[in-house]
């Protein structure tokens, strides 16, 4: 047994709101600057939806993630090294900028320089790549709110298999009363396809916490990854020639603080924590004959961190006593394998992902209170889950590879903790055959409760820091912030954007600081040259000037 660790994050889809907050920081953080003007290293997708970029979870056209052979072993789905040799110079299967989106800004100096007249001037879209007037057709959010509308939700592959796999069972109708939204970022997977694709090896996964990421320095522009990687999260630069990916905000996480979509998550639904996982058995997993059965054996890759034999093996290969910690502490081990009620995203790829999700309950609840029912009573509800086959089989398709027993026992813990929590809240007698009839006691539905509703700061996000005695050791690995052609570093860019200005970019200066931070009791310093205070990087001790407006003298 192998055991290493492995940062996870949870999403809890039942509170995520489509507000797209997550989004804009990690833009404005990562990707504000020339050559990835259509990146998004985070997205919020409707769901049903076609996704982006448009209808990435096809494979059979895009070629990603891992295939098993007639042998029983896994080989790439787009192919091995002699096909990659024969298009290394033109890789025949990448998204084009139309399935992405052409990125464009609007042409506000009509508005400021137009003379007074009749007409009220309007600022046309311009295209950031060309500069020419363009008509915009599609964005990374287009389909937002309309999942379920005819004009997007049937372009959903699993929409269109679950139609094909039963045409009169599967009616359009069924979409229209079960939207949701679907937080995306790199899945930093424990089997990662986009490494295993990569000519040059400037792809890799970090050994101590599993976070993958790019070397800057050894990337060739091959773009093999971006076909490698079935959830399309690898980028191309195109003023680089460099491939860019979701970080998982290594340099915050290093120093103990959670990646800038969690901390800016206005429902709070993001939980970031340690696993424990079993390297040798890997592959193992990864290779099982049956789809379905791929979400129990990554399941079972996830070890005990309270298991004597775990801790022992762990402390054999190095992991630190404060890691061990936070591993028992996990919120996501805690989500994923004790209450299991998270469950990982198309593990038919066989990637093995790490970023996992709570499913969402709320379109069953929505369902019954618009035709009359109690919401809210477990009777209900569990009938509700019962009849309501068809958006547990889209859950299954997303979820758990088909499969739709695991989806089916996920919403009936949550409604059983609804249910059981209502009767907490409104003082009635507690009926404890609720969480027996989902496997769990009363203080688990507590637990459970308590985490996915009312959990604190540091139970949300436990998060080990890096030790002063490796940080060297990670800040070389590759990925720098501060190297030439490094993110944040390219000629001419700067915080908001091309050509905005010569000083370092806000993400640069923010995470170079924040060791610093955490060890003070003031505030950055104003008078450093370059200097500057705002929203993403302010450590909230004390009062810089000029972060809020000035507050107003009472006249009392």
């Amino acid at each position: 047994m192998k055991v290493m660790a492995q940062m996870g994050m949870v999403m809890n889809l039942d509170k995520c709101i489509g507000c797209h907050t997550c989004s804009v920081t990690c833009k404005q953080a990562w990707t504000n600057r020339g050559g990835v003007e259509y990146v998004w290293f985070n997205n919020v997708e409707t769901r049903p939806g076609q996704g982006y970029p448009r209808r990435y979870q096809d494979q059979e056209r895009w070629k990603g993630g891992w295939v098993r052979n007639r042998r029983g072993r896994l080989s790439l789905k787009a192919g091995g090294r002699f096909r990659k040799l024969l298009t290394i110079f033109a890789n025949p299967v990448l998204p084009n900028i139309r399935d992405y989106y052409e990125p464009w800004t609007y042409d506000y100096e009509v508005l400021t320089d137009a003379p007074l007249g009749d007409d009220f001037p309007a600022a046309r879209p311009k295209s950031l790549l060309s500069g020419q007037p363009m008509d915009v057709e599609w964005s990374a959010n287009w389909d937002d709110d309309l999942g379920g509308a005819p004009e997007h939700g049937p372009r959903d592959p699993i929409v269109e298999r679950l139609r094909r796999e039963s045409e009169e069972k599967v009616k359009f109708s069924f979409e229209q009363a079960f939207m949701f939204y679907l937080p995306r970022i790199c899945e930093h997977c424990l089997n990662p396809s986009c490494v295993a694709s990569c000519p040059s090896g400037a792809m890799y996964k970090r050994a101590e916490d599993g976070i993958v990421l790019v070397d800057q320095d050894q990337c060739r522009g091959w773009r093999m990854c971006v076909t490698g990687c079935p959830y399309k999260k690898v980028y191309f630069n195109h003023r680089t020639g460099k491939a860019e990916k979701c970080t998982f905000c290594y340099p915050r996480v290093e120093v103990g603080l959670p990646t800038v979509c969690s901390e800016t998550c206005v429902g709070r639904l993001r939980y970031i924590g340690l696993f424990l996982y079993d390297a040798d058995r890997v592959a193992a997993a990864a290779s099982v004959a049956d789809e379905k059965d791929l979400y129990a054996a990554q399941l079972d890759l996830l070890l005990d961190p309270h298991d004597p034999e775990v801790l022992a093996a762990a402390r054999r290969e190095g992991i630190p006593e404060d890691w061990l910690d936070a591993a028992r502490r996990s919120p996501v081990y805690k989500l994923a394998k004790e209450y299991r009620v998270a469950l990982p995203l198309h593990p038919e790829f066989r990637t093995m992902p790490m970023v996992w999700y709570v499913p969402p309950l709320s379109p069953v609840v929505d369902r019954l209170s618009e035709t009359g029912h109690d919401g809210e009573d477990s009777g209900n509800l569990f009938g509700a889950i019962d009849a309501l086959r068809i958006p547990i089989e889209y859950l299954a398709e997303l979820f758990t590879a088909g499969d739709p027993a695991p989806v089916d026992a996920v919403l009936r813990k949550l409604a059983a903790m609804r249910s059981f929590m209502r009767d907490v809240t409104l003082g009635r007698e507690l009926d404890d055959a609720v969480p027996a009839a989902v496997g769990m006691d009363v203080e688990q539905i507590m637990e459970m409760y308590r985490l996915l509703a009312i959990a604190k700061y540091d139970e949300r996000y436990v998060i080990p820091t890096a030790h002063e005695g490796r940080a060297h050791e990670l800040e070389e690995l590759g990925c720098s912030l501060d190297v030439d052609g490094g993110p944040g570093m390219v000629a001419g860019s700067g915080p908001f954007g091309e050509a905005s200005g010569r000083p370092a970019p806000v993400s640069v200066e923010t995470f170079h600081a924040l060791r610093d931070r955490q060890t003070t009791e003031g505030i950055a310093d104003p008078e450093r040259p370059g200097a500057r205070i705002d929203l993403l990087n302010w450590d909230g001790r004390g009062r810089p000037d000029g972060l809020f407006p000035p507050r107003k003298e009472s006249n009392r």
